[in-house]
């Protein structure tokens, strides 16, 4: 039986991702020329992503000027959250204790992340605990 299809962006399906969220929605000629800068593509490959993608949900097109403008339809947020949520579970058990434990023993961390860690922790510490489920 077939695997169904991801709708989890590839890596250069995320690039792409990446540069609407940074410009807006753009014409393909804008995405390619982006694209460019890292490494050279093909507008027609440029093109068949921006199709596979559109398939996946992943972007919309609609009429421009010059042609179809491609705009994101995923949110960089929601983007990095199915993302980190497939990584934690298939890299670390599910357990954001050991991706983080991970990133100290690989010394992957910087003094100014490990304090913007300790910042983020001290900041959800002291505020009072959420009351959800409780009714009065």
């Amino acid at each position: 039986m077939a695997r169904p299809p991801s709708t989890q962006p590839t890596d250069g399906e995320l690039e792409i991702l990446n540069i609407l969220w940074r410009v807006g929605p753009a014409e393909l000629g804008t995405i390619r020329a982006a694209r460019q800068e890292s490494r050279p593509i093909a507008a027609t490959t440029v093109a068949t992503m921006l199709k596979l993608m559109r398939e996946k949900g992943l972007v919309e097109r609609g009429d421009g000027p010059r042609g179809y403008v491609w705009s994101a339809s995923v949110s960089l947020e929601a983007t990095r959250s199915g993302l980190l949520r497939k990584l934690l579970d298939l890299a670390f058990d599910g357990s954001a204790h050991r991706l983080i434990a991970h990133l100290f023993e690989e010394e992957k961390l910087s003094d100014q992340d490990r304090d913007a860690i300790r910042r983020m922790i001290d900041s959800k510490e002291s505020k009072p605990a959420s009351k959800k489920g409780k009714r009065s």
